[in-house]
């Protein structure tokens, strides 16, 4: 589901200059019988959400929760011009990659008061803090690991992937399974998700995307190469399909076409290929490989308040409530894998078949998706210019410090 980071998730900061004033009156407090809207994209989560909103009311008797779904392809347009106009959601579904805009801006209010962060991991407080603030409290989160077809490994006689596997490692058992009379290739050096490719290869590679502080790009750092030059170098060797075949038709339907054996790809795959014709009982998932070190990227979703919300406190007690074990629970046994710790068991025995620890055991070496305050621009940036490494048209290092150099210039601007 959250392959959502890329494409089309372009929000113009401009539009979103707004005066931060705090939400409406709200001293009737809890007495007083509000409805509460709350914002979701993902249609596969909504009734998970309305029954979380459901159970919420049950103790919360004076608070009803509508549960507004719109989907993916509209959710920032339309969160936008309602922000723009003072009308944003009570309560809603806030990402990496847009809340340092939407918390600079005022969109967003910080928490309203002291939580427990420790239940949530690190990395996604870390993420959803600015300027030294929490804001909102994490849902789920994802992390990303090699999906395999072992149907394609036993007919070759590979050995399955082993948790200690190494980039040297995938690279050899990529070129044992590629099979070009098959059509088959070892693999897919997607360009179209760099939360499950690009930046865990940089990563991985001792790189980084951008610099703590937010003000510098990493891409011109010979490790940050390091860890591109493992996709092109899986092109170049045809281990993988070329740019435009994985253009016309993208990895994920090749892997469920049997035409990619091993697929990068993050927890939220396993309903995804435990419900597909032709994965299921096929596939299963191991960590991804080493390079100088071990890492993977973790994201999930963050529940906020929307700062000029007109019941504040009742919607921070809805975040709070979203934010609590209990809802966690909830959430396990019917969605992607919960943020808060020792939730995840209803997640991982939903699919025994599958070794969906691997994805809770990767938390400990994940670092955060990498974010700015107008992530969009230089998200666009790096699909231009990195395309043309991946086509062959520039040398890696050539495209990367190009795009380091607009990164910056965009950066700048912020």
């Amino acid at each position: 589901m959250r392959t959502f980071m890329r494409i089309g998730t372009a929000l113009l900061a401009a539009g979103l200059t707004l005066s931060a004033c705090s939400g409406g009156d709200d001293s009737a407090g809890e007495s007083e019988n509000v409805t509460l809207t709350y914002a979701v994209w993902d249609q596969n989560q909504k009734a998970a959400m309305q029954d979380l909103a459901a159970d919420f009311t049950r103790t919360h008797p004076a608070i009803t929760v509508d549960v507004q779904l719109t989907p993916w392809e509209g959710y920032w347009t339309k969160l936008k011009a309602a922000a723009t106009g003072g009308a944003a959601p009570d309560v809603f579904w806030m990402n990496g990659p847009n809340f340092q805009l939407y918390a600079a801006n005022g969109v967003i209010a910080p928490n309203a008061e002291p939580v427990d962060m420790s239940v949530y991991p690190k990395a996604l407080v870390d993420l959803y803090t600015y300027d030294g603030k929490n804001f909102g409290l994490p849902k789920d989160m994802d992390t990303v690991g090699v999906w395999y077809n072992k149907k394609l490994f036993d007919a070759k006689k590979v050995p399955y992937p082993e948790d200690d596997w190494t980039w040297a490692d995938f690279q050899d058992t990529a070129a044992e399974l590629t099979d070009p009379k098959a059509g088959v290739f070892g693999t897919a050096a997607s360009l179209s998700s760099f939360q499950e490719y690009q930046y865990d290869t940089i990563a991985q590679a001792g790189g980084f995307v951008i610099s703590p502080d937010g003000k510098r790009s990493g891409y011109d750092d010979p490790k940050t190469v390091a860890g591109l030059k493992f996709w092109t170098d899986l092109i170049a060797n045809k281990h993988s399909p070329d740019l435009k075949t994985m253009t016309d038709t993208v990895p994920l339907q090749l892997f469920e076409a049997g035409k990619i054996a091993m697929y990068w790809g993050g927890s939220w795959n396993a309903a995804e290929f435990t419900g597909n014709d032709y994965t299921k009982g096929k596939v299963d998932v191991a960590p991804l490989p080493r390079g100088e070190k071990q890492a993977t990227v973790i994201h999930g979703v963050a529940n906020v308040v929307g700062a000029k919300s007109e019941h504040p406190q009742q919607a921070w007690e809805f975040v709070k409530y979203l934010g609590s074990k209990p809802a966690a629970e909830i959430l396990g046994k019917k969605g992607p894998i919960p943020a808060y710790a020792g939730t995840q068991t209803d997640w991982v025995k939903a699919h025994p078949d599958l070794k969906l620890q691997t994805f809770l055991d990767a938390v400990d070496y994940a670092v955060p998706y990498p974010v700015s305050k107008n992530t969009a621009a230089w998200n666009e940036a790096e699909l231009a210019h990195l395309s043309k490494a991946w086509s062959g048209e520039q040398p890696v290092d050539q495209a990367a410090t190009e795009l380091a150099a607009t990164m910056n210039n965009l950066l700048a601007k912020e």
